[in-house]
């Protein structure tokens, strides 16, 4: 079970950057907020596959909820901001 935690952590380090990728590359800003969004959605599954790893689950969960609540209020913040700045240049 250790060996099929440690993988399935080396994959998702993997699949967390391909929209790095993006972040670095997006040719609009909305790209760049939606690749953060699906790296924070990755790092959740990586904290809680960490505490599966620690076998620590429980304290690990709390961690990820309270990552994926600011995960999901700074995307809607950087959203609004960006909303706000392109009715302002018109």
């Amino acid at each position: 079970m250790e060996i099929l935690t440690n993988i399935a952590i080396a994959l998702f380090v993997v699949a967390i950057t391909i929209p790095f990728i993006r972040l670095l590359k997006g040719p609009t800003v909305f790209d760049r907020l939606l690749s953060i969004g699906a790296i924070g959605g990755k790092t959740i599954a990586l904290v809680l596959l960490v505490g599966l790893a620690y076998n620590r689950l429980d304290m690990f969960i709390d961690i990820a909820l309270a990552y994926a609540l600011l995960n999901f209020i700074s995307g809607i913040i950087v959203a609004e901001y960006f909303r706000l700045k392109e009715v302002e240049s018109k």
